[in-house]
């Protein structure tokens, strides 16, 4: 059944004044709290809903069964953006006078360039995980931006690097085809110049070949790659794009087990809707998909099993958006708990987050006594180092489950750390800002 234009344009305005009203309410004693630029409409619903369920039901998790942080609640409200630029602006307006804000996490490369401004006057830190400025890895000149576990550029270098273990070695790569289908946004774009460097730097041919937002259409693309003949077609996708790629690279006979995914192109929901054509796709990813670790069982025990549970289908546990909010819960509580350590186990100031996200260090020991061996690597976040370690893995769809088909994968540092400080350097420069003496910090710290 169709839904009348009155009823739709009456539903998006309640939407935005939902978004509209998200007013400020002090935080009482021991709360910690956490804005929600969340999205659970629109054509990355799917990713929002994930994500956002996860993150929520790790707090849940931790204030059921631990009571909080050392004591102190989690608490978060949401703000609906639609993954819209101008709407996840107002609800930074809208929530940034909340008492005892930790960290905001837009999940949107778009919100998260809005807000970075910001929240450096602001003294709040911004995670921008898996995603975000890649310059923003370097903490001296971006000391409230966190784009934990993977940048762009690292990303990029991650997927070049198993392409070539595919083929026998990086030295293999040198006269091969790549092309890099991208979404015509600014997430997408983001990895142009790193792709360019790569091919230059590799010798491979690459052609980047932008798909419109959302990416319902991409006839006249794959018309271009099937014309091209590249080894590999990189899917840097978002929403609804993903599975019309797969669907369309079949009809144009493009074999899905040669179109690696990034990121943002690596979830059930990229790949059930495109159905047979999805089967022997490979992509990124940061953290593996599946309910069996122990965190995952935590939550369903104590947060679903009570009816506590934000996902309405509990066939999404365990899945690759659920997870990876899962992971971002568990790295955002951990820096309270770090911070909470030098500054007190009561609610901290944004700064004081952020100096516990800037000592945010889980080695494999620490990953697993947290319950999520194997669900996550190990991260390493530094004052210079905003990301971490960078390592990923590849997964294939078999056609009903995803299966890890790699090792954890280094990117190329050599080549990458130069051009990330290049590249903050000249925008301090024209911020005019001075970046920070990491050294001298951690003398005093």
């Amino acid at each position: 059944m169709s839904i009348s234009n009155t009823f739709r344009t009456a539903f998006r305005a309640g939407l935005l004044a939902s978004a509209l009203a998200a007013v400020a309410v002090p935080a009482v004693a021991d709360e910690q709290y956490f804005p929600l630029q969340s999205y659970r409409v629109g054509p990355y619903a799917a990713g929002g809903t994930g994500f956002f369920g996860g993150f929520i039901d790790y707090m849940n998790l931790i204030n059921t069964r631990d009571g909080g942080v050392n004591g102190v609640t989690l608490t978060w409200d949401e703000c609906e953006t639609q993954y819209e630029v101008e709407r996840g602006v107002e609800c930074y307006e809208r929530q940034k006078n909340h008492a005892g804000i930790a960290a905001w996490n837009p999940l949107s490369v778009g919100i998260a360039y809005a807000m970075i401004d910001r929240v450096t006057a602001d003294k709040v830190p911004l995670i921008t995980i898996n995603h975000g400025r890649t310059d923003s890895t370097d903490g001296r000149v971006f000391p409230y931006v966190f784009p934990l576990l993977l940048n762009p550029y690292s990303e990029t270098s991650g997927i070049i690097n198993y392409i070539a273990s595919r083929e026998g070695g990086i030295e293999t790569l040198k006269g091969k085809k790549i092309v890099v289908l991208y979404h015509g946004s600014p997430y997408g774009k983001e990895t142009i110049p790193i792709y360019d460097l790569l091919a230059e730097k590799y010798g491979f041919e690459v052609q980047q070949i932008e798909v419109p937002h959302p990416g319902n259409e991409q006839q006249s693309q794959w018309l271009t790659i099937r014309r091209a003949k590249p080894d590999y077609v990189v899917l840097r996708g978002w929403g609804v794009m993903n599975p019309v790629a797969l669907k369309t690279a079949q009809k144009t006979g493009f074999p899905a087990d040669h179109i690696i995914g990034n990121v943002w192109s690596n979830s059930e929901e990229d790949v059930r809707p495109a159905g047979d054509a999805a089967k022997g796709y490979i992509a990124i990813t940061t953290q593996a998909s599946g309910a069996e670790y122990p965190v995952l069982q935590e939550v369903i025990k104590t947060v679903y099993d009570a009816g506590k549970g934000n996902l309405d289908d509990k066939d999404r546990i365990g899945s690759v958006y659920h997870n990876l909010g899962i992971v971002n819960g568990i790295l955002n509580v951990e820096a309270v708990r770090i911070a909470q350590e030098k500054f007190g186990k009561r609610t901290l100031t944004g700064e004081e987050v952020r100096w516990g996200f800037e000592n945010l260090r889980l080695d494999e020991a620490r990953v697993a006594a947290l319950g999520a061996k194997g669900l996550f690597h190990s991260i390493n976040v530094t004052c210079e180092n905003h990301e971490g370690d960078g390592r990923v893995t590849f997964q294939q769809w078999d056609g009903g489950k995803w299966t890890v088909v790699s090792d954890w994968i280094a990117p190329d540092w050599a080549l990458l750390r130069p051009i990330i400080e290049q590249s903050a350097a000249t925008y301090a420069k024209e911020q005019g800002i001075t970046p920070r003496d990491c050294a001298a910090e951690q003398s005093t710290n």
